[in-house]
């Protein structure tokens, strides 16, 4: 700010043109949806994405009232040895992101003086039927699980309380 160049001008320029130009665009919350006030959220993982470094591709997204509220999309930092295994890593990071947009919920309702929708659970969907049963289950360790570290199945321990 104490030595603007042409450089900054143009950049201003375009972001005010980029703004004139989505006045339109945008997230529309809708308070009439039948679940206006549940988040549902929906995990995914790409096994070997990356087959150079062996890396994996993690997703998910959270709606509130069918709007997207929270979503990422990132490679792993570990390297998935099954398909199974990466939905299981994928279905920790969404868990994670859960808890966190679950207290910032209860934290606006409480700051605002609205009704705690907190004993509500939250669904969170993932579509490989064998990380659906391991996590329903709990840690096991067998033959085609010891290989997961059992932190990664936070998110059993979470559909317990």
């Amino acid at each position: 700010m104490s030595a603007p160049t042409r450089r900054h001008w143009t950049g201003i320029k375009h972001v005010l043109r980029y703004l004139r130009g989505t006045t339109d665009i945008g997230l529309f919350y809708s308070s009439e949806s039948t679940n206006a006030q549940s988040i549902i959220g929906y995990a995914d993982a790409e096994y070997l994405s990356d087959p150079h470094q062996g890396r994996s591709q993690t997703g998910y997204v959270f709606t509130c009232g069918g709007t997207a509220i929270s979503w990422r999309s990132t490679k792993q930092t570990l390297v998935a040895t099954s398909s199974n295994h990466s939905e299981i890593l994928a279905l920790h990071e969404a868990s994670r992101e859960c808890v966190w947009l679950r207290s910032v919920i209860h934290h606006i309702r409480s700051t605002c003086a609205l009704p705690s929708t907190t004993d509500t659970p939250t669904i969170l969907n993932e579509d490989n039927a064998t990380c659906i049963v391991q996590i329903t289950g709990g840690y096991i360790k067998g033959d085609r699980t010891k290989h997961i570290s059992p932190k990664f199945f936070y998110t059993h321990e979470l559909q317990k309380s």
